[in-house]
């Protein structure tokens, strides 16, 4: 099969997935209705059913899209991986304690304080390194391949945990992911690439309208795809530098609000709230 039919492929079986699990949960909700239900900042109910919707159906595309079937198979796996422990996240999460960010996960687990956010931070990690294991090609030495293997082990666990941190506004997840994924179309992972944005497209319109939220399942699956297309195609030196870029914004994340960086910069600003429902307090937004 041929590098534009897998990409077309990918692409329609990850809508069509993304659109059918959605349809299977809407009917009968894991738990019931309500616990699926999150109230949003202008007072509204929202639905977290999106994001297992999405990690679906972006495994299924996966499956299908990347160039060879180990790609496949890891991609697959980091997707799933990253899917299920945001879900555990999201459903399970304490909302009463006030452990937020990475370095509050990891300051609980350095106490011997397990969150769900600590656990995820472990699951997500441990299913990236093995498939990293899995994707990762061999070119040089035994050392050489295990230092390749932990750098795109933390390059799919960082990107999932950077699109998460970016998912703070209906959208601006869905809208990096395409930035970060379109340039790859013309590249030997584009089928990779057109399964995020078949899936994108899926679930753009109810995330936009906020009817739907990804969560940390949809936002952190989308993100390990996203970053296995870099991990397992890109050259070496590519791969250290997307890594560096991901730790330094992950880093960064800790001190600044990526929020306030992007509406203090008019471009940014109009990217990130085009198709977007205007915020009711922001006369420039409604304009």
């Amino acid at each position: 099969m041929g590098r534009p039919i897998r990409a077309l492929a990918g692409a329609a079986l990850a809508g069509a997935v993304t659109v059918g699990t959605r349809r299977v949960l809407d009917g009968r909700p894991p738990g019931g209705t309500e616990r699926w239900v999150r109230t949003n900042h202008r007072g509204e109910p929202i639905s977290l059913l999106e994001g297992p919707s999405v990690a679906a159906g972006l495994a299924a595309g996966a499956l299908v899209g990347g160039r060879d079937v180990r790609t496949r198979a890891a991609a697959a796996l980091a997707t799933v991986g990253a899917g299920t422990f945001g879900l555990v996240d999201d459903l399970a999460e304490d909302a009463s304690t006030r452990t937020k960010g990475l370095r509050g996960h990891l300051g609980a687990l350095a106490h011997g304080t397990v969150t769900t956010g600590g656990l995820k931070v472990l699951g997500i990690g441990g299913t990236s390194l093995v498939a990293a294991a899995v994707g990762t090609r061999r070119t040089g030495s035994a050392l050489a391949h295990l230092v390749d293997v932990g750098v795109n082990g933390a390059l799919v666990a960082g990107s999932a945990n950077l699109m998460n941190l970016l998912d703070l506004r209906p959208g601006r997840a869905l809208k990096a992911a395409v930035l970060v994924s379109a340039p790859w179309l013309v590249s030997s992972d584009g089928p990779t690439s057109a399964v995020v944005l078949g899936t994108v497209a899926a679930v753009a319109p109810g995330d936009l309208a906020e009817r739907d939220m990804l969560g940390d399942s949809g936002a952190n699956a989308l993100g390990a795809l996203v970053g296995a297309q870099v991990a397992f195609t890109a050259p070496r030196a590519a791969r250290w530098l997307a890594l560096l870029g991901v730790v330094g914004l992950t880093f960064a994340s800790e001190k600044v609000s990526f929020s306030r960086v992007i509406e203090g910069n008019d471009v940014l600003r109009r990217v990130d709230s085009w198709g977007r429902r205007p915020r009711e307090d922001d006369p420039g937004e409604r304009a």
